[in-house]
């Protein structure tokens, strides 16, 4: 991929943010014509189903894997240059930031990545509580919050000054990752089948993990040909929703990749509910809703920033890349998310009954 002449046109900040924007009206296209949803997927297990849901989650999940490993075996991207992986991981972070963003996703009823999509389609319960998500974020990474994230991370980081690469760690085959994520694609379609999944959802489903993909490769690419350092990540919701609040409000702001990426994924999904007839206003039915969303866009603020990732960035991005705290950070979310449907949800249920 030659990006001499494109860079020589527009300046490298601007083709990072370029590719931020490509990547991010994938994501937003194929995330909202499927309705790829992970708080969704665990309410479903939790409930003892294994429905569209998870099929889509694992979809997505799968092929994430499949598509950015199969990058890197065909020398278009090497994991061990991503920023994920070059800086010290934090396994206390991804256990309590983990378990903190899967409780606050139940309680907002969307990760950050869902709540994006959906405020494009005319969800003001969304617009609100991705705003609020956007500052805490903001103020856990440079703010009143910063000093308590260092501190719970800093409890027990991973050894080296590196992330953990689980092949490496377990003494993997390089083709682990992708016969796992081929091994998780067939399970998916089977779930899939059982379940009567459109094709066309398939498609889509598969068109997140794609997106990360791109994201990936392209950063890399530019890495390769920029003469400033250039950060080689994709699509996460956490660290860009809160640069992309803060270049809305700070004087002479800088493009970059977390730049474009936001605005993608708003215009993809926007476009994408357009063409299906799906833009509508909703709002909060009480405000009891409200606030139980409030608090659960506050959890996933800090425990995003926390755990190295959301949803996205770490449960799908992180995992495609085998990094260590990735899949430790998507267990916990998993635990805090099924924990939280029953305690609340399915408790208060059984109570009304």
């Amino acid at each position: 991929m030659d990006l001499i002449p494109l860079i020589d046109h527009i300046g490298e900040a601007p083709t990072a943010a370029l590719f931020g924007l490509i990547t991010g009206l994938i994501f937003g296209v194929a995330a909202q014509r499927s309705r790829f949803c992970l708080r969704a997927a665990t309410v479903e297990f939790a409930r003892g189903r294994m429905g569209d849901r998870v099929a889509v989650w694992l979809l997505t999940f799968s092929t994430a894997l499949v598509w950015v490993q199969g990058a890197q075996w065909l020398g278009l991207f090497n994991s061990a240059d991503a920023r994920m992986m070059a800086v010290p991981g934090t396994w206390s972070g991804a256990i309590i930031g983990g378990l903190l963003f899967g409780v606050g996703m139940v309680l907002a009823r969307g990760c950050s990545g869902r709540l994006l999509v959906l405020a494009a389609t005319g969800n003001l319960r969304s617009i609100v509580s991705g705003l609020i998500f956007a500052v805490v974020a903001q103020m856990s990474l440079h703010g009143w919050l910063a000093p308590l994230r260092d501190y719970l991370a800093r409890l027990w980081v991973t050894p080296g000054g590196r992330n953990v690469d689980l092949a490496a760690m377990l003494r993997l085959p390089d083709e682990a990752g992708l016969v796992v994520g081929i091994a998780l694609a067939i399970l998916a379609l089977v779930v899939s089948l059982r379940n009567k999944i459109s094709y066309r959802t398939l498609v889509f489903a598969s068109g997140v993990g794609f997106a990360v993909a791109v994201g990936w490769v392209l950063t890399f690419s530019l890495a390769q040909v920029a003469f400033e350092p250039v950060s080689i990540n994709s699509a996460t919701f956490s660290g860009p929703s809160a640069n992309t609040l803060m270049f809305f409000l700070m004087p002479n702001p800088v493009l970059e990749f977390d730049i474009g990426l936001i605005p993608g994924v708003f215009i993809g999904a926007f476009l994408a509910a357009l063409w299906g007839r799906e833009l509508k206003f909703e709002g909060f039915d009480t405000a009891g809703n409200m606030r139980r969303a409030m608090i659960g866009a506050v959890l996933m603020g800090f425990g995003a920033m926390l755990a190295g990732g959301c949803a996205i960035g770490a449960g799908v991005t992180g995992t495609s890349i085998l990094a260590g705290t990735a899949w430790l950070a998507l267990f916990c979310m998993w635990i805090g998310a099924m924990l939280t449907d029953f305690v609340i949800d399915q408790s208060g249920r059984h109570a009304l009954a």
